[in-house]
């Protein structure tokens, strides 16, 4: 298999599992993650929900490395 391909996989198999990650775990609204809400604004920042995708993005980038 080229690089291409393995590179296409990795990208799939990436993009799925962070989308099931944040429909079936509710990632998004973790403690932790900063909502402020004042008159016609509304200001989200999701600190720990970042901090879990690093950490499983990282994982999965040093399992691929290592398959190579």
């Amino acid at each position: 298999m080229n690089g291409m391909a393995k590179l296409l996989m990795v990208l799939g198999a990436v993009i799925f599992s962070v989308g099931f990650l944040i429909h079936f775990l509710k990632l998004g609204k973790l403690p932790g993650d900063i909502v402020v809400k004042k008159a016609n604004t509304t200001f989200y920042f999701p600190v720990v929900t970042s901090i879990i995708i690093s950490i499983i993005l990282s994982a999965i980038f040093y399992i691929v490395g290592r398959l190579k």
